[in-house]
């Protein structure tokens, strides 16, 4: 699946699916610091965060998959709430942990499978102090965030993180997730992927409550009509 760089409008155009396609997008992806929280989601046309099947496979594509890779392998932790874990049956990210944000401690039917000879925090499983965890295999470790008022904030799971050296952190919603580090203005840069499909949705990818002004660091289009949005906060 080829790419071609809108902005900057260098026009170079790359196999996105390559090993030289994948340096390419490393470097135009590499985090700008040394603590960098990315919000990754894709929406439709019509603003949808799912497809038809309600999850996001059926918007995604080659190119789409390549660069989530590309993201995820400069990602200290991913975030990612349970309702959207359990919807999406997540693959663990190969170099970075996971982190499962939950207010429940519920689980069922979560399909989480780390690797037994792996490190115990390949699972991260976020969670208010007066809940009570799930019973956890290795590789999953249970992490207490405070909860004011019976809730977790975004602030309080991104300090919890970055406490445990996990700086480079990317949210990849869902969209009620994504919509909290936005209100507590913590995201650095949106990567923004526009899949040119219509389908029917029952709200925004990102439910916002006050605009936010940003500035495009990239934009990718691919063979497909996709488009790869970088947006950075002004």
């Amino acid at each position: 699946m080829w790419v071609t760089e809108v902005l900057p409008s260098s026009g170079e155009r790359v196999d996105a699916a390559s090993p030289e396609g994948r340096r390419w997008l490393a470097h135009r992806y590499a985090p700008a610091e040394e603590n960098w929280v990315r919000l990754n989601m894709i929406t439709s046309l019509t603003g949808s965060a799912v497809g038809p099947d309600g999850t996001s496979n059926t918007l995604t594509n080659r190119a789409d998959r390549a660069i989530l890779g590309v993201i995820r392998a400069g990602a200290d932790a991913i975030i990612v709430g349970a309702e959207t874990v359990r919807a999406e049956g997540y693959l663990l990210p190969r170099r970075s942990r996971l982190a499962v944000i939950t207010g429940s401690g519920n689980l069922a039917g979560h399909r989480l499978d780390p690797d037994p000879d792996g490190p115990d925090d390949q699972v991260l499983l976020v969670m208010p102090p007066d809940v009570e965890a799930p019973p956890t295999s290795h590789g999953v470790t249970v992490v207490r965030v405070a909860a004011p008022d019976g809730r977790m904030t975004a602030t309080g799971i991104l300090s919890t993180l970055t406490a445990r050296g996990l700086r480079h952190i990317v949210c990849e919603g869902g969209p009620m997730l994504a919509a909290q580090f936005a209100a507590d203005d913590l995201i650095d840069e949106y990567c923004v992927t526009a899949a040119p499909h219509l389908v029917p949705t029952a709200g925004p990818f990102l439910p916002l409550r006050r605009p936010i002004d940003t500035w495009p660091a990239g934009v990718l289009v691919d063979d497909d009509g996709f488009s790869y949005l970088r947006l950075r906060r002004r």
